[in-house]
């Protein structure tokens, strides 16, 4: 693994990237450091899975197999409590639910900064 891919997080946002290469290592080339730049425009239009969880809650399989049409599963999370935003799992903001045009949605509260989404995927 090279010196850019352990500084730079694939997740992170093209001026992020701009960021870093700013802070590269004395001794490294202009022409290795625009290598990253090229990379990004690579992943820009891979698809995620951007997810929002409202809340968990661990059931025995006994209380699963009893859910029915009308039942009601308590979650940890109160009501108006901040919802997490996740991308491919990993968390990436909170928001607050909100209603446009007859769809739910979600206006985001907090952006989780870039240095702390590397310190949570390296801690998975």
């Amino acid at each position: 693994m090279s010196i850019e891919e352990q500084t730079i997080s694939p997740s992170a946002s093209g001026a992020d990237w701009a960021e870093a290469l700013e802070a590269r290592p004395e001794g490294m080339s202009s022409a290795a450091s625009s290598a990253p730049l090229n990379d990004i425009q690579r992943v820009l239009d891979i698809p995620v899975q951007l997810s929002v969880e409202l809340g968990r809650k661990k059931v025995p399989i006994k209380q699963v197999l009893q859910l029915a049409q009308g039942s009601i599963v308590e979650l940890d999370a109160m009501a108006g409590d901040p919802m997490d935003v996740l991308v491919n799992g990993y968390l990436v903001a909170q928001g607050e639910v909100v209603v446009v045009n007859n769809k739910f949605g979600i206006r985001l509260t907090d952006v989780v900064t870039p240095a702390e989404r590397l310190r949570r995927v390296h801690r998975a």
